[in-house]
């Protein structure tokens, strides 16, 4: 009978040890971002961002953002060398084996859209892969679209490490750090 009671209890034994194995394998990590642009003339993305452009990627807010640290940097991208920082953020978020998606924005929004809005995919392994989605818009007076720059890039980045993405007229700092 007893042999019977622990036979009866070994899936639910298994299931507890396999729902801890998948909540481990997620850490979270500190990302930071700073997008800028060079001087120089705007490249045109050919293309207006989607009305959806955050695709039910978590934002991010109150709740999960940060403290920036990569403040000298950004301080470094100054228009007297030539850059203008267009946003700067950090947050936390848990990463894993499955992608997480983020949607960072900064400025007013105006008819669902930001002077700088886009998604990044994370996901941790080895490596860190990125992919990102990020639109700068230009906005008319009346809150319209008429231009947007996009830096769309696949990366693959180390923890801790400062990672710069290269896209032409813009470009992107980000480094991710676990906690």
């Amino acid at each position: 009978m007893r042999t019977l009671h622990t036979l009866a209890l070994l899936p639910l034994v298994l299931l507890c040890i396999l729902s801890s194995t998948s909540a481990l394998a997620e850490s979270l990590y500190q990302v930071e971002v700073i997008v800028f642009r060079q001087a120089g003339e705007a490249i045109s993305a050919g293309q207006l961002p989607p009305d959806n452009w955050a695709q039910n990627a978590l934002p991010v807010d109150g709740s999960n953002s940060r403290n920036t640290a990569l403040n000298a940097e950004a301080a470094k991208l100054n228009p007297s060398s030539g850059y203008q920082v267009l946003l700067h953020q950090a947050w936390s978020m848990s990463l894993g084996d499955s992608s997480s998606r983020v949607a960072i924005s900064t400025g007013n929004e105006q008819f669902g859209h930001y002077p700088v809005e886009g998604i990044l995919e994370l996901k941790a392994g080895r490596l860190i892969e990125l992919q990102s989605d990020i639109w700068i818009n230009q906005l008319d007076a009346n809150g319209s679209l008429i231009d947007s720059e996009r830096i769309k890039q696949n990366s693959r980045l180390k923890s801790g490490e400062l990672t710069f993405v290269d896209n032409g007229s813009t470009g992107l700092l980000i480094r991710v750090s676990s906690l």
